[in-house]
């Protein structure tokens, strides 16, 4: 969760607001895996740049994941857990999304983007080309 100075019951307000999302769900349940360039989650999702860029910014600002930038790509990851409630929702999140078919079905779809594209050689995003 953020790390700020807000009371811990904000911040916990503040994560479930930033979960209340299908796609949001959905881009958290990769980024539990590790850090994921931009166009990993596009093509992963099917999604536009705007789009993921949009409920990543959400994501950010609700102090779920945290973004550095090299050169034009962004990476987004999820902060180190803080405290009990931060690991407890991770761990919580983790067992939930091993249910799902489609959120199972998207680590596949990561699998093989992160085989077919090098983090490196990121391509813009193009639809149809999935």
């Amino acid at each position: 969760m953020r790390i700020n100075d807000d009371p811990p019951l904000v911040q916990l307000a503040d994560a479930f607001k930033g979960l209340a999302d299908p796609t949001r769900l959905r881009i958290m349940n990769l980024l539990l895996h590790g850090e994921l360039c931009v166009c990993h989650i596009q093509r992963v999702l099917r999604a536009s740049q705007p789009n993921v860029s949009r409920h990543l910014n959400y994501l950010k600002h609700s102090g779920l994941v945290l973004d550095r930038r090299e050169g034009f790509r962004v990476y987004y990851r999820m902060p180190p857990p803080r405290g009990a409630g931060s690991k407890s929702l991770c761990a919580f999140l983790d067992r939930v999304f091993k249910d799902d078919a489609t959120l199972r079905a998207d680590l596949k779809r990561l699998k093989e983007s992160k085989r077919a594209v090098a983090p490196a050689a990121c391509p813009p995003f193009e639809r149809g080309r999935q």
